[in-house]
């Protein structure tokens, strides 16, 4: 499934290579498709005042559509 590039979405799974866990919140940046086919995209991770804190890649599968119920909530990046 293509996503919209610039559009918030949350990550689906812990990324642990990059200390990020599922529910943070990512902005789309650019697609890229894998010479296997698999689409992917570079993510914004952003911060609590929506500044970026890196600049990450992402498998698609990895990502899930914001929804109307859900609360964000703020924690520490780890080190």
């Amino acid at each position: 499934m293509t996503f919209r590039l610039y559009t918030d979405f949350v990550l689906a799974h812990d990324l642990p290579k990059y200390r990020l866990y599922r529910g943070d919140l990512v902005r789309l940046v650019e697609r890229h498709i894998s010479p296997s086919a698999e689409e992917g995209y570079s993510a914004e991770v952003l911060g609590a005042k929506g500044q970026t804190l890196a600049v990450i890649a992402v498998a698609a599968a990895s990502l899930e559509f914001l929804r109307d119920d859900e609360v964000l909530s703020v924690r520490a990046m780890a080190v």
